[in-house]
């Protein structure tokens, strides 16, 4: 098996995919190592999702993405990202997590759960869909508590917590609520997030109000037990009646691998990684960052309308490197 390339891509999201793509062009042998599936974070969204943007705004690769909607929905988005993939003959190893990557022999030790690879350059476009950012309360570790929802049956009839009040929050919401889920929501902030999808916000506004949905908002969640939650409020702790919790929270991108890897990270909290605006390239010559993961903690920076340019600018740099 082939181990040494001039690229290895980390991460075959939407945008590992693109960055692949440029490589083709510009005639770099490369491998792409993916921990999951093909564009796996958008395999774990929800069944039902819509996309916020419209289909030629999350194009890669010159290759014409046709919706058969105003706005592309998840099962075309896979579709099309698989056409992709398949068509360029893009060479990608899926399933295949990286657990460390080394400075080795003027460029890097890249090291899998499966073997060890030697590149001259390596882009991380790892995303942060993996990992959810947690509640730690006691509870949370429960087989009633998810930090993913995938779609409503299954919680039709029962009683259901969402966390949250994006636009990820808002779709389980509302979606479990029209399947018969009795569902309430605790929401940190004073109400719906800004950034919910205009068309659903006001639906969802309007459930609360007429009371069909039950919103906590200015609270938190406690502590989670079997049949029951605590939510704190303004009004003091209140106690109610619990089958399942989707919490909502939001996610984090790997910082345990880019800490490993040594790119520098911030320290304001936000824990934004290091990288040239120009070129993408990090404290650490011939490392690139490509994609929602150069927005640290603030993951409402990067889309894959607003990041698929670092495909071209990381390639060209790399040439022009050489």
């Amino acid at each position: 098996m082939r181990t040494n390339y001039g690229l290895i891509i980390i991460g075959g999201g939407p945008i590992g995919i693109a960055c692949a793509l440029e490589a083709q062009k510009a005639g770099i042998e490369y491998l792409i190592l993916e921990r999951g599936c093909l564009v796996n974070s958008l395999y774990r969204y929800p069944v039902n999702m819509t996309f916020f943007s419209t289909s030629e705004r999350i194009e890669i690769g010159g290759v014409p993405f046709v919706s058969n909607n105003v706005k592309p929905n998840r099962s075309e988005a896979l579709e099309y990202y698989r056409r992709v993939a398949v068509s360029n003959a893009v060479n990608i190893q899926l399933q295949e997590g990286v657990t460390a990557v080394r400075p080795a022999g003027g460029g890097f030790e890249v090291v899998s759960n499966r073997s060890t690879y030697h590149a001259a350059n390596v882009i991380l476009a790892t995303g942060f869909y993996d990992i959810p950012v947690l509640l730690n309360i006691p509870g949370e570790q429960l087989p009633k508590v998810t930090h993913y929802y995938k779609e409503p049956h299954f919680y039709a009839m029962q009683k259901v917590v969402v966390v949250g009040a994006s636009n990820s929050a808002v779709d389980a919401a509302l979606e479990t609520w029209r399947k018969g889920a009795e569902v309430t929501m605790v929401i940190r902030g004073e109400g719906i997030g800004p950034r919910v999808k205009y068309w659903v916000k006001p639906d969802i506004e309007n459930r609360i109000k007429e009371g069909s949905i039950t919103a906590h908002t200015r609270s938190v969640l406690s502590a989670i037990r079997e049949g029951e939650v605590d939510i704190l409020t303004p009004e003091g702790l209140k106690t109610i009646s619990n089958d399942y919790v989707i919490s909502l929270t939001g996610y984090q991108p790997d910082f345990k691998l880019l800490r490993q890897i040594g790119i520098q990270l911030s320290d304001d909290g936000r824990l934004q990684p290091y990288y040239d605006p120009e070129t993408m390239e990090t404290n650490i010559p011939g490392l690139y960052l490509a994609g929602v993961v150069c927005g640290g903690m603030n993951t409402h920076v990067w889309f894959i309308e607003n990041s698929r340019v670092h495909a071209g600018m990381i390639i060209r740099n790399i040439l022009n490197r050489a």
